[in-house]
């Protein structure tokens, strides 16, 4: 299969990276052309705990220049999906599958409204750590599962599900443990409280996630914040691929122990979270329902507190 990965960010550019090295043809399409340039020419660079490798990968700025790519990979922050959606469009062509392992809700909407019907959506998550050293330079930081499931499909589903299955294979032989599923929306939310459960917390805090469940005041909120969440899955009646919810956020937490959260990266940064579409989708959703989510709201208030004021706070005395 190839591959056009849009927006090479941490996780961009660690599946960009493992799947180059694992032989298949992979392309990022980038906005900034430094960026491209510099990963052009140097390629990615991964560290982490497979070891550290370098692997050329090709980067471009325009989606003419992909070539004719069997999967999309949709890998830019939240409020960012509808620009890559339109970008998404142009690569599609019959069978074209574009993937969405992003966080937060309404990334399947974006991408559906712009595709209108063509091509197949599939849906996933993945609790592989992966933080940004710089531009074209990531550090692995902890294993997970990915799992991918079909959203919507324009061609016949037999088809769709076997490319969704030779996918799978890339991925796995890429190093990435990959398995199906068939209710994408348990997927989408199993995913979602995961990050309410960790990735606020950490923005304000400043910790890794492996810290979270080392500090009794950070676990109690992570305990809230994901009850809150689930509460409201319960309501749209959303059932969690978890059998506990709350012990996976935890384990997740154990696993990527090493990682700087996408969230803190960020704020780390100074740059935009993507928090409204995290904890403020649950007190969104919350309202809808007439679910109190106070730990979720203060989280959400917290973080858009600190976003806001990057240029007036305080670093040391």
């Amino acid at each position: 299969m190839k591959f056009c990965v849009i927006g090479p960010g941490a996780v961009g550019c660690l599946f960009g990276a493992y799947l180059a090295r694992a032989g298949f043809e992979t392309v990022l399409l980038d906005h900034l052309p430094e960026r491209a340039k510099l990963i052009r020419e140097r390629g990615i660079v991964v560290e982490g705990i497979r070891g550290d490798f370098q692997v050329p990968v090709n980067a471009v700025l325009e989606p003419e220049d992909t070539g004719a790519p069997d999967v999309v990979l949709i890998c830019v922050k939240a409020y960012d999906t509808a620009g890559a959606a339109l970008s998404a469009r142009k690569l599609v062509r019959e069978g074209t599958l574009v993937v969405t392992l992003q966080n937060g809700l309404g990334n399947v909407e974006a991408l559906s409204k712009a595709l209108e019907g063509a091509g197949t959506i599939v849906a996933g998550t993945t609790t592989q750590g992966a933080t940004s050293q710089g531009e074209g330079h990531v550090r692995h930081a902890g294993e997970g599962d990915t799992v991918l499931g079909i959203v919507e499909s324009a061609g016949q589903t037999g088809r769709a599900q076997a490319k969704l299955e030779e996918l799978i294979q890339c991925f796995e032989k890429a190093g990435f443990p990959t398995r199906p599923a068939d209710k994408i929306n348990d997927i989408i939310w199993s995913k979602l409280i995961v990050n309410v459960g960790i990735n606020a917390l950490t923005a304000i805090t400043r910790l890794k996630n492996g810290e979270l469940v080392q500090c009794s005041g950070t676990e109690r909120l992570m305990e809230r914040a994901v009850n809150e969440a689930l509460e409201v899955a319960g309501a749209l009646g959303v059932r969690p691929v978890f059998p506990d919810p709350l012990a996976q956020v935890k384990k997740v937490c154990t696993l990527t122990a090493g990682n700087v959260s996408s969230m803190l990266q960020d704020v780390l940064k100074q740059k935009k979270t993507e928090i409204a579409f995290i904890n403020g989708a649950i007190v969104k959703e919350g309202e809808r329902f007439k679910i109190a989510t106070p730990t979720n709201a203060c989280l959400t208030e917290l973080v858009l507190t600190i976003q806001d004021t990057y240029d007036r706070q305080l670093h040391g005395m």
